[in-house]
């Protein structure tokens, strides 16, 4: 027979048994790797898309689902090291961010963790998946038109200075399609009678000069091509194009909103929703190589009317028409 306070121990004992068994058998929460090739400070419009995708999946950030960061902060040779980390730390996903070099370091640094990369060039062409409606392998992603709308940016811009004579091309020489976006550009150009001038830039420490040369050639306007580190700068690249009056145009509103004369291109938030979307779903169990890479078609044409109005430009009322927003 077991006496009163013997019970109440053994009772006691088992009180603090059960929560501590109970802790134990909890399962740990997934692990997302967020790789940006950014500064964090420059990557928070873009990762609040990506818990929003996220949150559509049922997951929300330090609740059922946690996420190591790490940024490159500018600085792209860190990237396959900090891949190689996150796969050290046997995350479930990698998402990438920012440059598409990022998506290149998580390809080379696993073969089996899954990879969410977003990108505006064709993943096809990069090697990254073999098809894009059965991408195969661990990687899949969401792309935005970017190479294919730079001979229509070209167009836009020309159609706000038609008799300038010269019209220069911002371009990333470490970028893949460096070379197709230049020659893209080139003929395109030649088909509007004018001169295109290539202007390299492969870090933020270039942008002073480039548009110092911008003045000295006498370029009408600049088309600032499709690339994360210009991205991640549109700040600064819409108030250089505003300090030396040069009328601009750039892929993603950002850019507009900060100042530039005009934006065209795919919505940058769709992109980054659609990564968060699919790290939710391969967190749920489905396969990477069983996600089709989806293509952000909404395109976006956005026009600084305050800007042209200091730049004193006057904008076609046809092109005015066109625009989803006009900023005044």
């Amino acid at each position: 027979m077991i006496r009163r306070r013997e019970f109440i121990t053994l009772l006691g004992g088992a009180a603090v048994a059960w929560p501590l068994a109970a802790r134990a058998q909890q399962p740990a929460m997934p692990l997302i790797g967020y790789l940006s090739s950014e500064a964090s400070e420059l990557g928070g419009g873009r990762l609040h898309a990506f818990r929003q995708g996220l949150s559509e999946t049922g997951y929300v950030e330090g609740r059922n689902v946690a996420i190591e960061y790490r940024w490159a902060e500018g600085q792209y040779d860190r990237l396959p090291s900090l891949a190689a980390d996150l796969v050290h730390r046997q995350v479930a996903v990698i998402a990438q961010a920012g440059h598409v070099l990022g998506a290149f370091a998580a390809k080379a640094a696993t073969k089996t963790i899954p990879v969410v990369f977003v990108t505006g060039v064709d993943p096809v062409t990069l090697g990254f998946v073999a098809s894009l409606n059965r991408p195969g392998g661990n990687l899949t992603g969401a792309t935005t038109l970017g190479l294919e709308l730079e001979p229509k940016r070209l167009e836009l811009l020309h159609g706000v200075v038609p008799t300038t004579k010269t019209i220069g091309a911002l371009v990333n020489p470490i970028h893949p399609n460096a070379e197709a976006q230049s020659r893209s550009l080139q003929a395109a150009a030649a088909a509007l009678g004018r001169k295109l001038q290539i202007f390299n830039a492969s870090t933020e420490r270039d942008f002073d000069t480039i548009f110092t040369r911008l003045v000295e050639v006498q370029a009408g306007g600049l088309l600032i091509t499709t690339d994360a580190l210009f991205i991640s700068h549109a700040e600064q690249l819409a108030a250089l194009a505003v300090r030396y009056a040069v009328p601009a145009i750039f892929q993603f509103r950002g850019f507009a909103a900060a100042g530039g004369l005009m934006s065209y291109g795919g919505a940058l938030a769709d992109l980054y929703r659609q990564s968060g979307v699919y790290s939710g779903r391969i967190l749920k169990g489905e396969k990477p190589g069983d996600l089709p890479i989806h293509q952000v078609t909404r395109v976006e044409l956005i026009i600084n009317l305050k800007s042209a109005k200091a730049l004193n430009f006057t904008i076609p009322p046809s092109l005015l028409g066109r625009a989803d927003e006009v900023i005044e």
